[in-house]
């Protein structure tokens, strides 16, 4: 049984070579599950692509992405209160994200005593308020920072609303207060948007270097690249009002069960929570809700272009689908495409398919980068766009001389891969 995802390479990589070539600075973000990649994968792509630096979300994940990027990791996820002594692996070309001022402070102390301290970057608040330093504490602020290795301020921009007007604002605030900001690490800034605020920075006597750090629309922005499947394991005849599934409901129509590989386990029928903001966003929901009610819950699989039903809540590992009897049900071994968030998706195996059909599979096992082989592929066309992502569309190298991180205290029991029944599917 397999979960798997398959990956146009050569039309993916285009793709992403495309925002390479367009976007300087370019910060890639290399966080969670790696956006349904693994985190491996992508950090292969960003030594392919020669970024100076990368982001992730966690220290926890700064060893996956060492193995196999060489240059500078930024951590997204804050120095929190107390950390700060703790805060050393300063020679692995790791860069920290300091969004309170006690933080501040607690580094600038340990520097005073002759401590080494790693290299920051300063989060300032923003009107998304997750996290980020009062504006009020900017003349502290500057006294604090002479006494740092600064590599520049971060402003973590809202989805919707004028972003670049926000970080324009910003940006004249820290030159105001005299704060030269060196570089400055943006999230959410596109396009023309993005030049005309790289422009704005550029210019004057302290110019400015924008970081633009980018997941989604990098990893995720060509969806017609990926397709992603799960293989018929059963089928079964089923009449109407026969129990059916661990709670015995009544199944809402005669047809057939079918038994799929891909469950909760993998990130199949997870949804995240929608604030509900416009009317038919409200709508929306109240519709989902009556029908989830009723019993007549739409998975995500589809067969021959028909969305199905489930036909009991996901299991860990497998979905229960329902195919009417108006339809040819399908086969033992056929696949079912499927439509997944991808920032919540874990593949049993992921298949970069190459210029001449050969593919490259990364097994999920104990690690996402446990295995790495070169196998023949299937001829024919991956799937068109059926990974859609809801909602809307992140320096120096450091020396030659890095240690392994798994030698190193605290990064030597990192989280493992979740799965460890991933195989291969024969492609005889």
């Amino acid at each position: 049984m397999s979960f798997d995802l398959t990956i146009d390479g050569p039309r993916w990589r285009t793709h992403l070579d495309a925002i390479r070539a367009t976007v300087p600075g370019l910060v890639p973000v290399i966080k969670g599950n790696g956006y349904g990649f693994g985190r491996a994968r992508l950090a292969r792509e960003c030594a392919r692509m020669g970024v100076d630096t990368v982001a992730v979300g966690a220290l926890s994940e700064v060893g996956d992405v060492r193995e196999h990027h060489s240059g500078d990791i930024l951590v997204l996820e804050p120095l929190r209160p107390g950390e700060a002594s703790a805060a050393v692996p300063v020679h692995l070309g790791v860069i920290r994200t300091v969004s309170r001022l006690d933080v501040v402070e607690e580094l600038a102390a340990l520097a005073v005593q002759g401590h080494r301290v790693p290299r920051i970057v300063v989060e300032m608040d923003s009107p998304v308020h997750r996290h980020g330093i009062e504006w009020t504490a900017l003349p502290r602020l500057r006294k604090l920072l002479t006494r740092l290795p600064v590599n520049g301020f971060a402003l973590h921009l809202p989805l919707c609303g004028p972003a670049a007007k926000v970080a324009t604002t910003a940006l004249d605030r820290l030159r105001a207060a005299g704060l030269s900001p060196w570089n400055l690490w943006v999230s959410h800034l596109a396009g023309a948007e993005l030049e005309r605020f790289r422009e704005y920075a550029a210019a004057g006597p302290d110019p400015v270097v924008v970081r633009p750090r980018i997941g989604t629309a990098l990893w995720l922005g060509d969806r017609g690249a990926l397709h992603a499947t799960g293989e018929v394991l059963d089928v079964h005849r089923v009449r109407r009002g026969e129990p059916i599934g661990y709670r015995q409901r009544h199944a809402s129509r005669s047809g057939w069960i079918v038994v799929v590989s891909g469950g909760t386990g993998h990130g199949v029928g997870l949804r995240a929570p929608t604030c509900g903001g416009s009317p038919k966003q409200r709508a929306r929901n109240a519709a989902t809700a009556a029908l989830h009610g009723a019993g007549l819950t739409r998975s995500p699989f589809r067969w021959n272009g028909r969305r199905l039903r489930f036909a009991d809540s996901p299991h860990m590992q497998v979905s229960m689908l329902l195919v009417p009897d108006s339809a040819v049900p399908p086969r033992v071994g056929d696949l079912l495409d499927c439509d997944v968030r991808m920032t919540v998706t874990t593949f049993d195996a992921v298949h970069l398919l190459g210029n001449e059909g050969r593919m490259n599979t990364d097994l999920t096992g104990s690690r996402d980068d446990l295995h790495s082989l070169d196998v023949p592929g299937v001829p024919g066309q991956v799937g068109p766009g059926t990974c859609p992502e809801p909602g809307p569309g992140h320096h120096e190298p450091s020396g030659p001389d890095l240690p392994d991180p798994l030698d190193l205290p605290g990064l030597s029991d990192l989280p493992e891969a979740i799965s460890d029944r991933a195989r291969l599917r024969p492609t005889g």
